[in-house]
């Protein structure tokens, strides 16, 4: 998969490089503030109980 992306971002590599890296941020970016945060109420380990 990782090679696919990698023959097809254009540019010389340098280029390729910065590209991958904001494909890796971006991807970083939305999972730490849509994905994560919509999911963590969704998680059992809030539920913890002491008895």
């Amino acid at each position: 998969m990782y090679g696919w992306i990698w023959r097809h971002l254009p540019g010389p590599l340098p280029v390729r490089i910065f590209e991958a890296l904001l494909l890796i941020s971006a991807v970083v970016a939305l999972l730490l503030f849509v994905v994560f945060p919509w999911i963590e109420p969704r998680l059992p380990f809030n539920q913890v109980t002491t008895g």
